[in-house]
């Protein structure tokens, strides 16, 4: 004679959600995380570059004021919105415990989606105008370089815009790419939520 048990089950529309929250979010938090450790390599370098004495302090450089402070800050978000993917992660394995009073209210997650969303579109504003900021700077930089062939003044070398001038262009791309790739997670999951 089978044995029956008391013990509660998951539903299968809340397994379904569940896998689909802990699948997304591993996914977005392995390729934030990529991407974010990328970008802070290429800033260090960058930084390292711009920290070096140059022979011309007037001179411009694209590492230089506001455009990094706005692309750092968005980094940081990065790191931010990086552990929201985590917890979101976390929330997954919360609900597929059979004791429906220890599994996260479906508003909580929700709530905890939405903050996701938000930090990711802060990340990518701050990285957008640190993007305009560094843009400008080069540009600025490419209209000063002299013409013809100056490469042996000590004077105008730094007018030139150099290869690691455009790494912090890049690292703030991979940026913007890391913030769009937790938007495009976090609407996915909120509407994929929403339907069930």
């Amino acid at each position: 004679m089978p044995e029956t048990t008391d013990t509660p089950t998951v539903p299968l529309a809340l397994k379904r959600i569940a896998l689909t929250l802990r699948l997304t979010s591993w996914i977005g938090f392995w390729f934030q995380l990529v991407l974010a450790v990328v970008a802070t390599g290429l800033f260090l370098v960058g930084a390292f570059r711009f920290a070096q004495p140059s022979p011309n302090a007037g001179a411009s450089n694209a590492g230089t004021g506001g455009a990094t402070f706005f692309a750092v800050c968005g980094l940081l978000v990065l790191y931010f919105s990086i552990y929201q993917a985590f917890r979101c992660v976390v929330i997954a394995r919360k609900l597929l415990d059979p004791n429906p009073n220890l599994r996260p209210k479906k508003a909580d997650t929700i709530q905890l989606l939405r903050l996701g969303l938000v930090v990711s579109l802060v990340g990518m504003l701050l990285n957008i105008v640190g993007a305009q900021a560094i843009t400008g700077a080069l540009v600025a930089k490419s209209l000063s370089q002299p013409q013809g062939v100056q490469l042996l003044d000590p004077q105008s070398i730094n007018r030139l815009i150099q290869p690691l001038d455009i790494l912090v262009v890049l690292a703030n791309t991979h940026t913007i790419t890391a913030h769009f790739a937790g938007i495009a997670a976090s609407i996915w999951l909120m509407n994929r939520i929403n339907k069930q």
